[in-house]
């Protein structure tokens, strides 16, 4: 119990660390939480109009379909995007050849990581939420029930991606070109997973590609919270909440694998 102890305690100083790194780096503070506002104030002012359903169905806001989906995009962004580009820059230039060398243990490194990515994730959930609230007229959702869905997204969610974004750094070789290998699936990932636009309309063949990865089963999880039953229907067919969690569920343990087989401590390693 005591390593335990140990262990926790290293991993919240490394937190420490993280954060006040984290928010002393104005560029990094920016394309995390105002980019992601930017989106929601942009496409939600643009596309103001309602999203009209089945003869007898409310319409829905253009909002209140959109920002679930910035939400999720907002958490692979400060998880998979974020981790991702960090820690391979820290990778490259050094750091983890260096903290390797003290008494830190690798543990706690990345507990410290997961731990950033998580804090971050729920700041920009509360930032996205209260600009849509506020701005927008989004309406949160009552029931119990449903926000216990978007809390299991939220961390399940958030657990995947960071193990991926930690796995992914093996094919980044440099640190000047880790945003060049980074940003691009996530891009497109966001488009084709109905990010930016209704999900609906996107390619058949597109779809396929987007189900296979955590984002399109996050904002399809969220938008089951925000919006009435019709619009899974239109959308999706049905919103399919339980097998979306158990999607992200089987994305953590598998991650958690791909990390643990593939991230290499230093560079050198084979």
């Amino acid at each position: 119990m005591s390593g335990t102890r140990r262990l926790a305690r290293l991993a919240l100083l490394r937190l420490q660390i993280e954060l006040l790194t984290f928010f002393r780096t104005p560029d990094q503070l920016f394309f995390t939480f105002l980019l992601p506002v930017l989106f929601v104030v942009v496409f939600s002012t643009i596309f103001s109009g309602d999203i009209q359903g089945p003869p007898g169905e409310p319409a829905v806001p253009f909002p209140q379909y959109f920002v679930p989906g910035m939400i999720a995009s907002g958490i692979v962004s400060v998880t998979f995007a974020n981790l991702a580009t960090g820690i391979a820059v820290e990778q490259h230039e050094g750091l983890l050849r260096r903290l390797a060398a003290t008494p830190l243990p690798r543990s706690a490194y990345f507990a410290g990581k997961v731990a950033l990515a998580f804090v971050t994730s729920v700041l920009i959930v509360v930032v996205i939420l209260a600009i849509g609230v506020a701005a927008f007229g989004v309406s949160l959702p009552r029931e119990p029930a449903t926000w216990a869905v978007f809390a299991a997204v939220l961390v399940l969610g958030a657990g995947s991606c960071s193990l991926l974004g930690i796995a992914y750094t093996r094919i980044i070789r440099s640190a000047g070109s880790a945003p060049a290998v980074v940003q691009p699936p996530y891009l497109v990932l966001q488009f084709i997973s109905g990010v930016f636009l209704q999900y609906s309309v996107v390619p058949g063949w597109l779809q396929a590609v987007a189900s296979v990865f955590p984002l399109k089963w996050m904002a399809q999880a969220l938008r089951s919270v925000f919006l009435p039953e019709w619009v899974g229907r239109d959308e999706y067919g049905s919103w399919e909440t339980g097998t979306a969690l158990l999607v992200l569920a089987a994305w953590f343990i598998g991650a958690a694998v791909l990390a643990r087989l593939s991230f290499r401590w230093s560079r050198g390693q084979g």
